[in-house]
């Protein structure tokens, strides 16, 4: 669903528009407002993908609002009484003119460009690779890339720690604090089990007495931190 915005001084202009939307499957009217101080009220609560605006009204007009860079997002069709402002609404990019009185069909014109280029960008912003789930620490005098997903346990020792990493036979060893690290990293994927170790819970291969087996090391958990891994196991079990 798109969610609009009306900002035009005429009732029955917003009225208009108000019934047209609703005519729209796509469309959702979060709010109809009489002049751009009201609308700015309401883009600072709720997420507007479209507005609908009109040029000529008291106060800030459509045009001024639009030079003044009060919004950056939403996509806008200008709805006016007023031809001769048609150059100066595309040159601010908006998406569509339409000249009062308004068909129902112009309106739809209109409403479906907006939700062709709503669908443009949600695709393009889903086709943007996630940034991976990293950190940087510095190493050897380098600042070194870590993923956590490869991570399968880190180790305190005094004043360092060691990060052990997935298919990696040598632990990376910057001068940062185990309590830093635990602060750092998402407390979902991550449990302190030992006052000298983190552990990825989704690296856990089996538990037996007081230690944990990983894919390449065992490690010692103790009771202080029993309940929390218990309740992890748990959950998934």
């Amino acid at each position: 669903m798109i969610r609009c915005l009306i900002i035009d001084d005429e009732r029955f202009a917003r009225e208009l528009i108000e019934d047209n939307i609703r005519l729209i499957p796509f469309l959702d009217l979060a709010a109809s407002c009489k002049n751009t101080d009201e609308a700015m009220k309401v883009m600072a609560t709720e997420k507007i993908d479209l507005v609908f605006l009109d040029i000529q009204m008291p106060g800030l007009s459509g045009i001024q609002w639009l030079k003044a860079g009060l919004i950056s997002s939403p996509m806008v069709v200008m709805v006016t009484a007023y031809e001769n402002y048609a150059l100066d609404g595309f040159n601010l990019k908006v998406l569509d003119y339409v000249v009062k009185p308004v068909s129902f069909d112009r309106f739809l014109m209109a409403s479906t460009r907006a939700m062709e280029m709503y669908l443009l960008k949600n695709k393009q912003a889903a086709a943007v690779p996630a940034e991976p789930n990293t950190m940087f620490v510095n190493s050897d005098y380098s600042l070194v890339r870590i993923n956590m997903d490869h991570i399968t346990h880190i180790e305190g020792l005094k004043d360092y720690i060691k990060i052990y990493q997935l298919h990696s036979d040598r632990p990376i060893i910057p001068r940062l604090t185990l309590h830093y690290m635990e602060a750092k990293l998402p407390a979902a994927a991550f449990l302190r089990v030992h006052r000298s170790y983190i552990v990825a819970l989704d690296k856990i291969v089996s538990v037996k007495r007081n230690r944990l087996y990983l894919p390449d090391a065992d490690i010692p958990f103790t009771d202080n931190y029993r309940s929390q891994l218990m309740e992890y196991i748990g959950q998934r079990s």
